[in-house]
């Protein structure tokens, strides 16, 4: 346990989370804080009685509280990963992801996050970790002033969440695209061979494949083709993506939903009631608390492959259909990657500009601005599914 003094507030109290005295604290402070671009919707988060759900699947990870007086009024979740970063001599980094910062309304802008940030980043220091990132909406001032202005991250990349809606009806699939589902062990030799390069692709890429979260992987390809999962016999035009069911870990709240998605809403439901027959395209209820898909390592190769890309994304709407609580899909690209173009999305829910933020904890800081100003190696980037 660390004890500060935050000027002009008093003695603050950080420490690891123990589940038997901070589990109902944390809790209660996720229901009272909202995530997501709060412009479009405000998003509360269920960790369905598990506060540390969304890093328990990663290699490494911790969750530090702040409390005062005895009330719990901060916490902030961490892990560490190897992964791909671009910096001479070695394409290998060891990454430590900063998520989960929530601040108590009555506390906030009294510093308690940056003591927080900076214990955790003790953490990651004592595990000769070279990066720490962070993401978060790019209008979101508090977090941008705290992480850029006071912490010295930089912005590093600008990728896209995309988020769509999932119809309680099968969507009709092409008869000229053929779909299957891959073996683990294929389905990683295809992403160590194509996308290492890629930004932040996870060095313990069989680990997420094999996880009991991840769905599978499948591939989109012209019909009458063959597909040599082993990379020597691969049709012209081909696409990739994995599935992992979030909704198995925490469950999403639409506290307060945009007009366009309201009347979207009650509009296509009445409509289906009383028209049936016109099978129109119904929007779920966002309204109680729902899973969702999240849907990665997105890869594709030739001139169709956007199509096939699209076709693979139809494929994982018709499996969601048959999860009750599964409401939306949802994946995350660089922001110049042509799949985006491709992957259907409903803006009013997603987030076309996130913002990825970078610090390195080793004093290099020529490094961490060559990081910052050179153009991505490639326009892809893998968000790994234990980080959402």
């Amino acid at each position: 346990m660390v004890q500060v003094r935050v000027m002009g507030y008093g003695e603050v109290k950080i420490r690891g989370y123990d589940v038997q005295i901070h589990r109902a604290g944390v809790e209660d402070l996720e229901r009272r804080c909202e995530v997501g671009p709060t412009e479009r919707a405000v998003l509360f988060i269920d960790t369905m009685g598990d506060p540390i759900c969304r890093i328990r699947n990663s290699p490494m990870y911790k969750m530090l509280v702040a409390e005062v007086g005895g009330e719990l009024v901060g916490v902030i979740q961490g892990s560490i990963k190897l992964a791909t970063v671009h910096k001479p001599p070695k394409n290998l980094a060891k990454l430590g992801y900063v998520l989960g910062l929530r601040i108590a309304p009555l506390h906030r802008r009294r510093g308690i996050g940056s003591r927080l940030v900076l214990e955790l980043e003790k953490w990651f220091t004592a595990n000769d970790v070279d990066y720490a990132y962070m993401a978060t909406e790019k209008d979101n001032e508090a977090s941008v002033n705290l992480f850029i202005n006071t912490l010295g991250y930089a912005k590093f990349r600008t990728p896209a969440i995309l988020v769509n809606p999932v119809d309680h009806r099968a969507l009709r699939l092409s008869s000229k695209t053929e779909v299957a589902k891959l073996k683990v062990e294929e389905a990683e030799f295809l992403y160590r061979k194509f996308m290492t390069s890629t930004e932040f692709f996870p060095d313990d890429i069989g680990n997420i494949l094999r996880n009991k979260l991840s769905m599978g992987t499948w591939v989109a390809y012209p019909r009458g083709e063959n597909f040599g999962s082993d990379g020597k016999a691969l049709p012209r035009s081909w696409a990739m993506l994995s599935v992992w069911n979030s909704g198995e870990l925490f469950k999403l709240r639409l506290a307060e939903t945009p007009l366009s998605c309201f009347l979207h809403t009650k509009s296509s439901t009445l409509i289906d009631r009383i028209f049936p027959c016109l099978k129109l395209p119904a929007t779920p209820d966002f309204l109680s608390p729902f899973g969702f898909y999240f849907m990665y390592g997105v890869h594709h190769e030739g001139s169709l492959s956007g199509k096939l890309v699209r076709h693979l994304c139809q494929f994982v709407h018709n499996m969601a259909t048959k999860t009750r609580d599964c409401k939306v899909i949802v994946t995350e690209v660089g922001g110049n990657d042509i799949p985006r173009l491709h992957i259907p999305y409903w803006k009013s829910l997603s987030c076309p500009e996130d913002l990825w933020c970078i610090k390195t904890l080793k004093n290099e800081e020529n490094t961490i601005h060559q990081l910052q100003k050179a153009p991505p190696t490639t326009a892809s980037l893998f968000v790994d599914p234990r980080e959402v």
